[in-house]
C-alpha cells in the first residue's frame, strides 16, 4: 500500500469534496475508467469513507438541487440566477459533468476497488456492494440507460457501452444480494468509525440493503408488476428486518466535512438561490402541517406563522418580493453556518415505513397499511423535532392523511405523505416517486418552462457533456421530457 494514500476518514472526505469541485471542469478527469485520485489498492476499510462521502456528495448536492426544484419544494430566488435553467427545464449537458464524475470516478470506482481487494474484509465488501447498488440505482433513475458492465473495468474500456435501465436494475438486485451475503459472514474483521453511515453495524446495513431492495422492486410497479410482486414476496418470505433509522451522512462545521448543499452555496459566494416554492408550501398549509415551519424559514421581520413563497418558476415577476428560504435543518441557508451540519439522508426511516405500507396496499406483502402509514408520518414528525402527539393530531385531521379502504387511494396518500416527509432532505427521491406514480397530484408546470408543449416537464437528467465528447459508444441525446423506462 502507498503510505501517502493513508488518510483519516475526515481527511478522505475533505480530499474527495475538494477534488470533486476542482476537477469538475477539467475534461481529462471525466473518463470514468481511470481514477488518478485513488491508489490501485488500499485497505478496504480505508476506501469505504471515500465511497460514502461520494454518495453523500451526489445525493446531497447536484441531485438534491435538481430534485428539490423539480419536486417543487424549492424554486429559483428572484434575486439570484444560478438555477434558472433548472426551473426552465433547460439545463446544459455540462451541468451534469460533475455528478457523472462523482458517480463513476469517485463512488463506483472506489466501491469496485473494495470489492476486488485481496484483503479479507467481507463486511467492508458487503457495504461496498450495497453502496454500489444504491449508486447505480440513483444513476439510472436520473439518466436512464447508463454504462454498467464495462464502466469499471479499466482503460481497455475507454468507451464503455451503455446498458438498458432494465438490465441495470437486474444488476442492482444482484449487488444487494451479494452485499447481504457478505454482511452475513459469521466472523470477520469489524468495521468501525471508518463507516460513516452506521459505524460498522452490520445489522443496520442488512436492514438498509433489504429496504433498498424493496424500494427497487416497487420502482418496477408500473412497468413489470409481476416481477415486482414476486421479488417482494421473496423478501417477505425471509422474515426481513427493514430500516428503522435514517441511513444518513453526518457533517460538521469543519471545511470539507460540511453539508454538500451548504458547501455549494458557500462556493457560490453565499448567494441564496433556493427559496420556498408555493407548490409545496400551499400543500403543507392545506393540511395545517407543522412540519412546514421546520423545513422553511420565516421572512425576516415577517409574521411568525407565515412562510412567504412564490409559485414555481415565477422569479422574473417577483423581483422585489422577499421569500422564505429552506431552513438550516435541511442545509438550505447560504449565510447561516448552522446549515453546515444538516445530514444527507440516503434513505430515511419514514421512507422505509411508507415503502412497506405501499407493498401491503398493493397486496404484495403482509402487514397493516394503517399502522405502517401512521409510523411513516410519526417518524417524519419526530425526526424534525416535533412530537408523536402532534403527529397524532395531524393524522386525525389532515385531509391528505385520511386513509380509506380503497388500495388506489391508499397508494396515493402513502406517496403524498412520503413527499411531505422528504421535503428538503430527499428531493431527488421525491421527484423520482412522482415520476413513477404521478403523486403528489398537485405539482404544476414551472412558469419559467421553455419547453414547447404545455404538458412537457423534466422527466430525466440529460447526459453530461463529457460523455458526448469522450465516449465513442455514447448512445445519443435523450430529451429532458422523455420518460425513463419505469416511468409509465
Amino acid at each position: 500500500m502507498r503510505n501517502q494514500n493513508m488518510f483519516s476518514a475526515k481527511k478522505l472526505m475533505l480530499l474527495l469534496l475538494a477534488g470533486t469541485i476542482s476537477l469538475a471542469g477539467c475534461k481529462k478527469y471525466l473518463d470514468v475508467n481511470d481514477n488518478p485520485n485513488n491508489p490501485d489498492s488500499a485497505t478496504p476499510a480505508l476506501l469505504l469513507p471515500t465511497v460514502e462521502a461520494s454518495v453523500g456528495q451526489l445525493v446531497g448536492n447536484s441531485f438534491q438541487i435538481n430534485g428539490g426544484l423539480w419536486a417543487q419544494y424549492w424554486t429559483q430566488s428572484p434575486t439570484a440566477s444560478q438555477y434558472r435553467t433548472l426551473d426552465q427545464y433547460n439545463p446544459t449537458n455540462a451541468s451534469y459533468d460533475r455528478a457523472w464524475l462523482t458517480i463513476y470516478r469517485n463512488a463506483l470506482i472506489n466501491a469496485e476497488l473494495i470489492i476486488n481487494n485481496q484483503v479479507n474484509s467481507p463486511y467492508a465488501k458487503g457495504m461496498a456492494y450495497v453502496l454500489k447498488a444504491y449508486t447505480f440505482q440513483v444513476a439510472t433513475d436520473a439518466f436512464g440507460d447508463i454504462p454498467l458492465a464495462e464502466a469499471l473495468k479499466g482503460t481497455e474500456y475507454s468507451s464503455p457501452r451503455y446498458s438498458t435501465q432494465e438490465l441495470v436494475y437486474d444488476s442492482v438486485f444482484t449487488y444487494i444480494d451479494k452485499g447481504i451475503a457478505l454482511l452475513n459472514t459469521p466472523t470477520a474483521p469489524a468495521i468501525g468509525a471508518q463507516d460513516m453511515i452506521f459505524q460498522g453495524n452490520t445489522t443496520k446495513w442488512k436492514a438498509f440493503a433489504t429496504t433498498l431492495k424493496l424500494k427497487a422492486y416497487l420502482r418496477l410497479s408500473q412497468v413489470n408488476a409481476s416481477k415486482a410482486q414476486a421479488g417482494i414476496a421473496a423478501i417477505y418470505a425471509a422474515t426481513p428486518a427493514f430500516l428503522a433509522e435514517d441511513a444518513s451522512m453526518k457533517y460538521t462545521t469543519t471545511g470539507g466535512n460540511q453539508n454538500p448543499l451548504y458547501n455549494e452555496m458557500v462556493a457560490l459566494g453565499r448567494t441564496q438561490n433556493l427559496v420556498a416554492s408555493g407548490t409545496a408550501v400551499k400543500a403543507f398549509k392545506a393540511n395545517n402541517d407543522p412540519r412546514a415551519f421546520k423545513f422553511y424559514n420565516f421572512v425576516s421581520g415577517g409574521s411568525t406563522d407565515t412562510i412567504a413563497y412564490i409559485n414555481q418558476g415565477t422569479y422574473a415577476s417577483n423581483s422585489t418580493k422577499r421569500v422564505s428560504t429552506p431552513s438550516t435543518l435541511v442545509g438550505g441557508v447560504a449565510v447561516d453556518d448552522a446549515s453546515a451540519v444538516a445530514p444527507v439522508k440516503l434513505m430515511s426511516a419514514s421512507e422505509s415505513a411508507f415503502l412497506q405500507a405501499e407493498a401491503v396496499a398493493r397486496g404484495w406483502a403482509t402487514g397493516s397499511v394503517n399502522a405502517l402509514f401512521n409510523t411513516g408520518v410519526t417518524t417524519s414528525f419526530t425526526s424534525v423535532g416535533l412530537t408523536a402527539t402532534q403527529a397524532a393530531a395531524y393524522l386525525a385531521s389532515a385531509p391528505a392523511a385520511q386513509l380509506t379502504t380503497d388500495p388506489a387511494d391508499q397508494i396515493k396518500k402513502i406517496i403524498t405523505q412520503k413527499y411531505f416527509a422528504m421535503c428538503g432532505f430527499q428531493g431527488f427521491e421525491a421527484w423520482t416517486e412522482w415520476r413513477r406514480t404521478g403523486y403528489p397530484d398537485f405539482l404544476v408546470r414551472s412558469a419559467a418552462s421553455v419547453l414547447g408543449a404545455n404538458t412537457r416537464v423534466a422527466l430525466r437528467m440529460i447526459y453530461p457533456n463529457s460523455e458526448i465528447t469522450t465516449n465513442g459508444n455514447y448512445p445519443g441525446t435523450q430529451l429532458i421530457y422523455t420518460p425513463v423506462w419505469w416511468d409509465k
